[in-house]
């Protein structure tokens, strides 16, 4: 599909090491041992392999206990994507490359999609992302006591732990490169743009379990049904309304600093700084309400949430750690090889509070089983 090789794919896509005029069709399939190093294939088996099992679970809250919430965040995640994605990597195809030039590039992996866009793993991190932060914050209660919109910012800010430890470390590690010249792309985090570190990694989940919460989880929470048609129509209407979440939350920093990238910068990082501020004081009160007063406890649990939360950070723990000598012999934000840095102790920080998010869900009372409730069935599901 080389009409579509705009030249600053073209260009990234030499830097990363494949040729834009040479990726594969709609499907493309490599070898995993030929891949440009070690971490690509782990990263996509781990993020794969998370999103089905998620599924796979999601699936079996539905069928057993009549718990569709799971499922409709999975596909309202997966809907999300194939209405944003497409635009940012064939602007020309939809007639907005004169406003919207070439953000990024993904590195080609052992599943591709979309003459070398579309990496399988960036098809499903939507969903296994928003899997994890959504269930952690569903199990300790918060959307019951504090509602729709503080659950869905608690929600933004978990998932923004967890993402940011891996947007900082993937153009490192060649897993995609970002245009620096783009000036949507500006003002730059170290190797991360501004954009990413709060639309991408909060503001959107923050819009989707919004969603999600509204259509379907506080019905759910009470005790509703919904038949097939229903849930279907609602998960569509969760994606598209979401994507204008997306577009509606970064408003302030859009419009404000459209002149100026420095003001852009400051007002994203303010906008962060007041979600993650919201966010961690219900969540550190939540917890410690829930440790004082046992009779709170939660009423719902999601064991594949917990256990697969703490493999993804360890596994990522593990990909940080084989990249720090790259990391500490990097000279002006760039190792040996070329390749930018990201920032080490904002990703430290995102790894505290990504752990201390799930051994919040450890540490908390489980639910009391009573016949027929939530609780009772997630602990049929766990057992």
């Amino acid at each position: 599909m080389a009409d579509h090789c705009s030249n600053t794919f073209a260009e990234l896509a030499t830097e990363l090491g494949f040729s834009c005029e040479e990726a594969g069709g709609l499907v493309e399939f490599r070898s995993p041992f030929a891949l440009e190093n070690w971490t690509l294939p782990v990263l996509e088996l781990t993020i794969v392999a998370g999103a089905i099992l998620a599924l796979w679970y999601a699936i079996v809250r539905l069928r057993r206990h009549g718990d569709p919430t799971n499922l409709v965040l999975w596909f309202g995640a997966t809907a999300y994507l194939f209405v944003i994605e497409p635009p940012l990597y064939f602007p020309a195809a939809f007639g907005i490359e004169e406003h919207v030039d070439t953000m990024f590039a993904h590195n080609v992996f052992t599943v591709d999609f979309l003459w070398g866009r579309l990496p399988l793993y960036i098809i499903a991190i939507y969903p296994l992302m928003a899997t994890m932060a959504f269930g952690i914050v569903r199990m300790l209660g918060i959307f019951r006591r504090y509602g729709v919109l503080i659950g869905a910012t608690c929600v933004g800010f978990v998932h923004h732990a967890f993402y940011e430890i891996f947007d900082h470390l993937g153009p490192q590690l060649r897993w995609w490169e970002w245009s620096v010249d783009n000036p949507i792309n500006q003002p730059m985090f170290d190797s991360v743009p501004m954009g990413s570190v709060v639309v991408f990694a909060a503001l959107w989940p923050m819009s989707l379990a919004f969603c999600v919460q509204y259509f379907v989880g506080r019905h759910v929470d009470d005790g509703r049904h919904f038949s097939g048609i229903e849930l279907t129509w609602r998960t569509v209407v969760i994606g598209l309304l979401a994507s204008v979440g997306t577009f509606v939350l970064p408003l302030p920093a859009t419009v404000i600093g459209m002149s100026n990238t420095t003001v852009r910068g400051v007002v994203y990082a303010l906008e962060l700084a007041v979600l993650a501020v919201v966010a961690g004081v219900v969540l550190v009160r939540q917890w410690s309400q829930l440790r004082r007063d046992t009779e709170a406890a939660p009423q719902y649990t999601d064991p594949f949430v917990q256990r697969f939360s703490a493999l993804y950070l360890a596994v990522f723990a593990f990909l940080w750690i084989a990249s720090l000598p790259a990391f500490f012999d990097a000279v002006d934000g760039q190792t040996s090889n070329g390749d930018p840095i990201g920032n080490l102790w904002y990703t430290a920080a995102c790894f505290a509070i990504a752990i201390a998010s799930v051994l919040a869900t450890f540490t908390v009372p489980r639910p009391q089983p009573t016949p027929d409730s939530p609780a009772s069935a997630t602990s049929e599901v766990s057992s």
